[in-house]
């Protein structure tokens, strides 16, 4: 990262078709550390993250939910919100792109992009992906290239960008900068795509208007990609009129660098450039995209119903620290994740998440590692020099440990290789440790040696100002528990501290440690099942049978189908808490090591479902692909072999016979939801 007195960075802007999870939280929590280590290194800094709440997937959820599109979108925003706050991540803006001053600087970027003459009304007709608001080069009826899901068919007015006129100064930009697209596997897809060539981006819709409109042909809406991307500027400034908005962007533009995903490498790395080189605007100085968090092996999305909360990470954690306040168990949770996301996965890389890995981590880094150093260097303090920092030498090897431990960690945050730099800082952890037990201070403090109480002194100096220069260092990464081990030196509050010119020795003898209690307590498995059933809420028992002789098959395993009783009549008030919608089936395939499941990806046009129902012997998986069938669309999710289930296949048996899927004679819209 370059040397400058201002940083500006940026996450991805999160799109409100789904709550947060714990894909979302990586990429606002590896932007947080880079903004706080920036912070103390003394530049001003300006983070920004938000909410991407436009287009036509928008549009269609909220019409399902019953709800306008604001509505829709200032539920799911505020959710990402408060789950940030709770977090105790420090950004400096929230940007929605459903705010005024958004829409004005989008507005403004058009019409600058149109006077340039890069913009042009024509007409397209081709297939889209809603779920990825992006055309796609696909026969009629084939499915999205990215995401799988059946295209639809478009033929409307649009106006187009010239971005096919952007190809030689594009390739031309990534060979000129080569830290601009990071890491290499992405900046190599990015220059094969433009390679590929490049036709012209259509960058406005007319078959629906939840978007900003475009100037002076309100008929049109602005494409869901160029007024999503504009948010990097409009929220420093771009587009207004005051003075001061004007002056934040003059002072931060361009971004220092975009964090985002992998999968939108292409919009960021191709389209924002090309419309930037377009306006006549400075470029971000890099984009970087990191992994997939995957969980059983894939990517966590909810499409696949491998989704983990983050709220889950959060109240697991927190109950290990019962006495304290809430808001307090959450920061202290917030950091074990902290720790977890930036050590375990090498970023850049796809990353393997599991409950267990995180309690395994904890307990070996933070509670066995540096919360043992902590508490055992706190506690000798207290007991041989009543509390206070002892005059003392300290020991020439650590102090050139930490030398040379502080200078890797530097390097590795500033080429953000978290993993290896927080490996090198426990190291020096690991050093320290293991210099206390080769010296045994508890030995020295009941020797009478003339020299014991001085060779004492050197030793827990060591030690203490060891613990001060790494808790200095992991401040980023974890924020609250580097205070408390901060206060807990008696140095008062880290976030008032100066940590850009940490030097050894700058601990002050006599310096009284403040109050002591655990950092990081031993988390025992049963967090772990605490965790796994706050992740899989408890499934309802089975309602009663219908009145006929026929029953659903479920997506557990099918029942035994024999002719029942009719039972208690239900009242319409009952019935209509049942939600069956129509879904098409988009994968199916036969579960391992169950003969009767399927496991079924089905389509309900808001999102994906997964579902592992009972079918198997009835339907081959082949014949069940591209097929309409109705699902309960609101039942708790519950894990079978593994797999999270997320609804029920309707069907019908009689006696011993196999299930028979229920259908449709005409034709009917996916999503629909049958009265």
């Amino acid at each position: 990262m370059p040397e400058a007195s201002k940083f500006y960075l940026t996450t991805p802007i999160y799109y409100v078709n789904a709550r947060p999870h714990i894909g979302h939280a990586y990429s606002t929590i590896v932007t947080d550390v880079i903004a706080r280590y920036q912070r103390a290194q003394g530049r001003e800094t300006w983070f920004l993250t938000g909410t991407d709440e436009h287009g036509q997937k928008i549009e269609r959820s909220a019409k399902l939910a019953q709800r306008s599109p604001q509505e829709f979108a200032d539920e799911v925003s505020g959710e990402f919100r408060r789950l940030w706050d709770r977090m105790g991540l420090t950004y400096d803006d929230f940007i929605r792109t459903t705010e005024e001053r958004h829409r004005k600087g989008v507005q403004k970027l058009f019409l600058v992009l149109q006077e340039r003459g890069f913009i042009y009304k024509s007409s397209y007709s081709g297939q889209y992906c809603v779920s990825e608001e992006m055309y796609v080069d696909v026969p009629a009826g084939a499915p999205c290239p990215e995401c799988g899901r059946i295209t639809e068919t478009i033929s409307e007015e649009n106006y187009f960008f010239k971005l096919s006129a952007f190809e030689r100064k594009l390739l031309e930009l990534y060979e000129s900068d080569p830290d601009f697209i990071r890491p290499e596997a992405r900046k190599n897809e990015v220059i094969s795509f433009v390679r590929a060539g490049l036709k012209d981006l259509s960058i406005s819709r007319t078959t629906f208007d939840w978007g900003i409109p475009v100037p002076g042909d309100e008929k049109h809406v602005i494409y869901v990609w160029l007024d999503a991307l504009a948010n990097y500027m409009t929220a420093i400034g771009y587009g207004s009129d005051a003075p001061e908005d004007q002056r934040r962007f003059e002072k931060f533009w361009p971004a220092d660098l975009h964090l985002i995903g992998k999968e939108i490498s292409r919009f960021h790395c191709v389209y924002w450039p090309a419309f930037l080189l377009a306006a006549g605007l400075p470029l971000p100085k890099r984009v970087v995209a990191h992994g997939w968090l995957l969980f059983e092996e894939s990517k966590m999305s909810k499409s696949r119903g491998n989704i983990v909360r983050t709220e889950t990470i959060l109240d697991g954690f927190g109950s290990l620290k019962p006495d304290l306040a809430k808001r307090e168990q959450d920061l202290f949770a917030s950091d074990a994740l902290r720790y977890f996301l930036l050590r375990e996965i090498v970023f850049g890389h796809d990353g393997n998440f599991s409950l267990d890995a995180v309690v395994e981590r904890y307990n070996a880094d933070l509670a066995n590692g540096y919360g043992n150093l902590v508490s055992r260097t706190l506690a000798m303090t207290a007991r041989y020099f009543d509390g206070a920092v002892p005059q003392g030498q300290s020991e020439p090897r650590i102090e050139e440990a930490f030398a040379h431990t502080a200078k890797l960690f530097g390097e590795r945050l500033q080429t953000l290789e978290f993993s290896r730099g927080l490996e090198a800082l426990w190291s020096l952890v690991a050093i320290v440790d293991g210099y206390i037990t080769v010296q045994a201070p508890w030995k020295l403090a009941s020797s009478s040696a003339e020299t014991a109480k001085t060779d004492l002194a050197n030793i827990l100096y060591t030690c203490l100002e060891a613990l001060r220069v790494i808790t200095a260092l992991v401040y980023p990464i974890l924020p609250y528990s580097a205070g408390q081990v901060w206060a807990q030196l008696g140095l008062g509050e880290i976030a008032s501290a100066d940590l850009k010119n940490l030097r050894w020795g700058q601990l002050a003898p006599g310096t009284r440690l403040g109050a002591s209690s655990p950092i990081f307590p031993r988390a025992e498995k049963e967090i772990i099942q605490r965790m796994k059933e706050l992740e899989t809420p408890a499934t309802p028992a089975p309602a009663a049978p219908a009145t006929t002789q026929s029953q659903p098959a479920a997506a557990a395993p099918a029942p035994s189908a024999e002719p029942v009783a009719a039972a208690a009549k239900i009242g319409i008030e009952d019935f209509a808490k049942v939600e069956l919608r129509v879904g098409q089936v988009k994968v199916a395939e036969r579960v391992k090591g169950a003969d009767r499941l399927l496991r079924l990806e089905v389509d309900i046009g808001t999102e994906v479902r997964q579902i592992v129902a009972g079918l198997a012997e009835a339907y081959a998986p082949e014949a069940l692909i591209g097929r309409k069938v109705v699902i309960v669309a609101n039942l708790q999710p519950r894990k079978l072999r593994g797999l999270e289930s997320n609804g029920m296949i309707v069907a019908a048996s009689l006696g011993e016979g196999k299930p028979v899927l229920a259908g449709f004679l005409e034709e009917i819209e996916i999503g629909a939801r049958l009265k």
